[in-house]
């Protein structure tokens, strides 16, 4: 069985404070984008194997990859048969665009439909959760609003076919989730996104955001968001860059993906 993972894009991201469990709450919108995908296959084996490969492949060790990890959360749960797992990674690493998380997901489903396994979507993506506070959105693979540490998924209606959308990602510029929270932390994470200390409100007049998704897309690029480039554009300017270059080349709304560095654009088509 072969499949190929999708990667998401995030329209706007507000972090709205560090969590006592040291995850942190977030709303943001996942939309899927098909513009890069990676190559996933499983097979029945005897024993459980997973190679890795490919032009975006950076070499981690690929029994700790998300992919081995989802088939051993199934196999502890419901006793699945040993598998052979080949990824060909081409989608691009480090960049805010959720492929690692797509490829686990997709583990999950294949899995799932391979065995024939009773498993509702929710109850799929309920799993999905536990490997990756982004997993669950590609259960569904569908523009979901997400909430808590951004497992929390409510069906969401937007319709971009009209528009063209962009994604780059500048070179030899990676972005850790780890780095991009770290530089939110060093001040007050549990402040309203936006706000410093003493500031008595958000500096724009839709401090939650889905007031900023609901107003027409010409005013995203006033109100919608993503927190993380706060963080990430002065540790790199090659990120703020690019942005403002998608802006030149006449975007409607550009942004930062997620944690980043990938930088999407919204142009008319």
């Amino acid at each position: 069985m072969i499949t190929h993972p999708n990667v998401k894009l995030n329209l706007g991201l507000r972090v709205l404070g560090r969590r006592e469990d040291g995850f942190h709450n977030i709303e943001t919108l996942f939309v899927p984008y098909f513009g890069f995908a990676d190559t996933l296959s499983i097979e029945p084996s005897r024993e459980f194997s997973i190679e890795i490969d490919g032009p975006c492949y950076m070499g981690w060790d690929p029994t700790q990859d998300l992919c081995a990890k989802a088939w051993r959360l199934m196999h502890a749960r419901y006793g699945m048969p040993e598998v052979e797992i080949r990824l060909t990674k081409t989608s691009p690493v480090g960049a805010g665009l959720g492929g690692g998380s797509a490829d686990a997901a997709f583990t999950l489903l294949m899995l799932r439909d391979m065995f024939g396994m009773n498993i509702a979507d929710k109850s799929l993506a309920s799993i999905a959760a536990e490997l990756g506070s982004d997993c669950a959105f590609f259960i569904y693979n569908t523009p979901m609003f997400a909430t808590g540490r951004g497992e929390i998924l409510e069906a969401y209606e937007i319709d971009l076919s009209p528009y063209r959308i962009e994604v780059q990602v500048p070179d030899n510029s990676h972005v850790s989730t780890k780095e991009a929270y770290a530089g939110l932390d060093g001040g007050d994470a549990r402040m309203p996104s936006g706000m410093t200390e003493g500031a008595p409100s958000s500096p724009t007049p839709f401090g939650d955001l889905a007031s900023a998704l609901a107003l027409p897309i010409t005013e995203w690029r006033e109100y919608l968001v993503n927190d993380f480039e706060r963080s990430v554009f002065p540790a790199h300017p090659e990120i703020a860059a690019l942005k403002e270059k998608m802006y030149e080349q006449g975007a409607i709304y550009a942004s930062m993906s997620g944690s980043g560095s990938a930088v999407f654009g919204i142009f008319e088509a």
